[in-house]
């Protein structure tokens, strides 16, 4: 580990990609364990396109919001048992091994959900996905972590940032490479099998991380591989700060005979702090509503007014891609401008892009196309009018909204668009629920050339939606997507990292689970615009915090992180330059002038 913090004369991005012929060692393995990345991100995001396939093959999840809401959040659910035993697995059994057995958790889950019969099946197959991105999610970049020299140390974790969006891009180019396939989603959610048994392989051959070999007591492993990382004279240094955090692991262990969580928040400054700092990142990075994007995006854009699957698939791929591209920005700034100061950028705009899309929902709901009884009346058979809309008063006026509303009722109903290419004309309303009055319906319409919306409704203002998505995304990806996967690896002692990334990965995926599990509930109870509004109040406060609470950890030695934790100051001011010490004070090189 490089000691002291550094002043770049040069581009860190630059710098990391150079290792493919300097030293290409390190990067086999950041990409080799980043992989588990992918088949995070790839998992997450395949689900928003295969849920738009399930509920055409099984009615009974094409009805129930709570049952679409289940396949997705089941693996968020398996996610949160996956990162807490992770957090112990880490420590006891090693880095590597918790790879491996997330491959193989992978690889169950694919199995089990492209042979589904049904959604209990689905149900089943999710969870055991998300037992292996539970465990993926913090082992991956603990791993990077832990093989990485401290100048490029942020840039090869964002390579596991960057290979989860790359993993989510994938599933929806998957997703809309299978549509016209036979068992479309059965395919998109088999896919998932392949890089699973490839890290797999991949990981037999590589070590054990030498930072967990060294804290076991395996010192002349850890050095064989640490000197295939760092220069002799660095290698020296690497193995004193190793040897300074072991020892004062034991001084702990002689004055405690078990340390948990809670005693070491009561006892122990740093740990809290770099918790409260590390949980509290991995909390909001859900909380301002990233994994709605992820797991509904093709349903967000239906409710914008893009009502085929197809077209929904491919404008998702557009917010996919972004995702994506943000990640290569931030190995490219991570290093340069710091993780905080990143945060605070990224926040901003995605503040903004939250308050335009809650904005432009509000509009399209309040100028939905009128509902015609002329209009309704032409689908002649009586079957097929929304039972809600003929029992009106005729005094009562009806809008697409207010249409697809009665399908909360038992019946539901759909909004079947005027003909000639105005969709913005007034239109039928007509019954959707039951699985022969919707097929008919559906067809009905289609039949004449005009769009079927069940989600959301023609508007004007469908491609300002897409903008402010696009928006949301290119703000969130670069900072909140991969600063606190980054935090988290940097801030905790060596010696509580596992348990510490443990408590921290299962913060993120509780939060994950409580906005997974309620964002179609809150868009059917209060609308699309009120639901982002909540998440653009999250934001705000995700702001405070980062100002308040998370330190800045760039170009530290991971050893020297802890000494700046101990000493902490309040600091407001993120744009202006940390002064470095390289001794002595105790704090880690932070000093400012006061708040």
């Amino acid at each position: 580990m490089e000691g002291g913090v550094h002043e770049f004369d040069g581009s860190t991005f630059r710098e990391c990609f150079s290792l493919s012929w300097r030293n290409p060692y390190v990067l086999r393995l950041a990409f080799s364990a980043g992989i588990g990345g992918l088949l995070f991100g790839y998992d997450t995001g395949v689900i928003s396109g295969a849920l738009l396939y399930i509920r055409d093959d099984f009615p009974s999840v094409d009805k129930n919001t709570w049952l679409q809401e289940m396949i997705v959040s089941m693996a968020v659910a398996g996610a949160i048992i996956g990162a807490a035993i992770g957090g112990w697995a880490n420590d006891r059994y090693g880095r590597r091994t918790s790879i491996l057995v997330a491959d193989a958790l992978f690889f169950a889950g694919a199995a089990v959900m492209a042979s589904a019969t049904g959604p209990a099946q689905l149900v089943v197959g999710r969870v055991f996905v998300g037992l292996g991105v539970g465990t993926a999610s913090m082992t991956s970049p603990l791993y990077i972590s832990e093989a990485s020299p401290a100048r490029i140390r942020g840039a090869l974790v964002s390579t596991n940032g960057l290979l989860i969006t790359g993993g989510q891009f994938l599933s929806y180019l998957i997703n809309l490479a299978f549509t016209k396939a036979p068992g479309t989603w059965r395919w998109m959610l088999g896919v998932a099998a392949v890089p699973a048994v490839v890290q797999f392989f991949l990981m037999l051959f590589l070590p054990e991380s030498p930072r967990w070999l060294y804290r076991k007591g395996r010192e002349e492993e850890a050095e064989a591989i640490l000197r295939k990382i760092y220069s002799a004279e660095e290698v020296e240094r690497e193995k004193e700060e190793l040897k300074e955090s072991v020892e004062a692991e034991a001084r702990e262990r002689s004055s405690s005979e078990k340390t948990s969580l809670v005693a070491l928040l009561m006892t122990t400054a740093t740990v809290r702090r770099g918790l409260v700092a590390g949980v509290g990142l991995q909390v909001f990075q859900q909380l301002v509503g990233i994994n709605t994007v992820m797991y509904y995006s093709p349903t967000i854009v239906q409710l914008a007014g893009f009502a085929s699957n197809q077209t929904a698939l491919a404008l998702s791929l557009v917010t996919a891609g972004l995702n994506a591209a943000g990640s290569l920005v931030s190995i490219y700034f991570i290093d340069r401008t710091g993780r905080r100061k990143l945060l605070v950028i990224s926040l901003a705009g995605v503040i903004l892009s939250l308050a335009l899309l809650s904005a432009v929902f509000h509009e399209a709901t309040s100028h939905s196309p009128p509902v015609g009884a002329a209009e309704t009346a032409h689908f002649h058979v009586g079957a097929l009018t929304c039972p809600e809309y003929s029992s009106r008063s005729s005094s009562s006026f009806w809008d697409c909204t207010r249409c697809l509303k009665a399908s909360a009722a038992s019946t539901g109903c759909g909004f079947c668009a005027a003909g000639g290419g105005d969709k913005l004309r007034a239109g039928a309303c007509l019954a959707a629920a039951a699985a022969a009055s919707n097929t008919t319906a559906r067809d009905a319409c289609r039949g004449e050339g005009r769009e079927w919306y069940t989600r959301g409704c023609p508007s004007r203002y469908g491609w300002l939606a897409m903008a402010g998505l696009a928006l949301y995304i290119a703000a969130f990806s670069p900072g909140m997507g991969t600063v606190p996967w980054i935090v988290n690896s940097e801030v905790y002692p060596l010696r509580h990292r596992g348990v510490c990334g443990g408590a921290a990965a299962t913060a993120n995926w509780v939060s994950n689970l409580a906005v997974a599990q309620s964002f179609l509930s809150l868009t059917d109870a209060i609308g699309a615009a009120w639901t982002f509004l909540i998440f653009g109040g999250l934001s705000v406060a995700a702001l405070a915090f980062v100002l308040v609470c998370v330190p800045e950890t760039k170009g530290l030695p991971i050893e020297e992180v802890e000494k700046m934790l101990e000493g902490r100051e309040l600091r407001l001011r993120f744009w202006a330059k940390r002064r470095h010490h390289h001794g002595g004070d105790g704090d880690g090189g932070e000093k400012t002038g006061g708040v």
